[in-house]
């Protein structure tokens, strides 16, 4: 079998939660490929399904190492770090994925997680009894964690209707100048059937009023305009490709919120 067959198989495993297969594909898969660093990915979420932290720890590092800008690796690094309870090793990770993407949900909730987790142990350490204390807090904590998981997917479901209404309305423009666009290279074409010396009288449009006009001075209104409409063509054609991505992004952080993290 090739590394991309064992790491689907390992894919297939780690969906069912068997994790100590899907380790076993991963380490085949490294075994021939261990420049893949979606499969030292996918091995650390294994272990961590396992709460093998330390080696979950150690493939996280190795794919950042292979695969810096892989945001996952991040991800997986901190989230084993914090599980570790070494909290400011897991800070230190998430700064430096977010100064990869800085917009990243799944980082800045493990961010809050951090302060959480902090703000919880200072309370605990300022209690008499802290000592009893921690383990019957432990079925609040427990609600205070369903609580804190329900607004994050409420948050993001807002997120991502908001950003499907700024699609929508930036679509809805670019056709609009789309149109505008084409209107106007129609009536340059047709323009340009008269007679360059022609003495016609034309007229241009000023809101509700028209302007007479030499046929020099429309063109080059009309110009300017199709430069306009150009200019707004390219411009939220670029917004729409990263609201596109945003979606993607968003969508990708609720089904991972409401499920286990799931391998690439």
């Amino acid at each position: 079998m090739s590394s991309a067959e064992f790491k689907e198989k390992g894919n297939v495993a780690f969906a069912a939660k068997n994790y100590d297969e899907a380790i076993e594909c991963y380490t085949k898969a490294i075994r021939l490929d261990d420049k893949n660093h979606v499969f030292y990915s996918n091995r650390s979420a294994s272990y961590a399904g396992k709460q093998k932290w330390v080696e979950a720890i150690s493939d996280a590092k190795d794919c950042i190492r292979l695969n810096p800008s892989f945001i996952k690796g991040y991800y997986r690094l901190a989230t084993a770090q914090i599980e570790s309870n070494d909290l400011d090793a897991a800070t230190q990770t998430i700064k430096q994925g977010l100064n990869i993407d800085n917009d990243n949900l799944q980082l800045a909730k493990l961010m809050r997680t951090i302060k959480s987790k902090k703000a919880a142990a200072k309370s605990s350490a300022a209690a008499a009894s802290a000592a009893r204390m921690s383990s019957s807090s432990g079925g609040g904590g427990g609600r205070a964690g369903d609580s804190s998981l329900s607004k994050e997917l409420i948050d993001l479901q807002n997120q991502f209707r908001g950003s499907m209404r700024d699609y929508n309305v930036v679509t809805a423009n670019i056709g609009k100048s789309q149109k505008e666009l084409k209107m106007n290279e129609i009536t340059v074409s047709e323009l340009e059937k008269l007679p360059k010396d022609s003495d016609s009288k034309m007229y241009r449009g000023i809101g509700k009023m028209f302007m007479l006009c030499s046929q020099e001075e429309v063109f080059e209104h009309l110009e300017t305009e199709m430069k306009e409409d150009e200019k707004k063509i390219t411009d939220m054609t670029q917004k729409k490709d990263y609201l596109e991505r945003r979606m993607t992004s968003q969508q990708q952080n609720i089904k991972e919120l409401t499920s286990s993290p799931a391998a690439e």
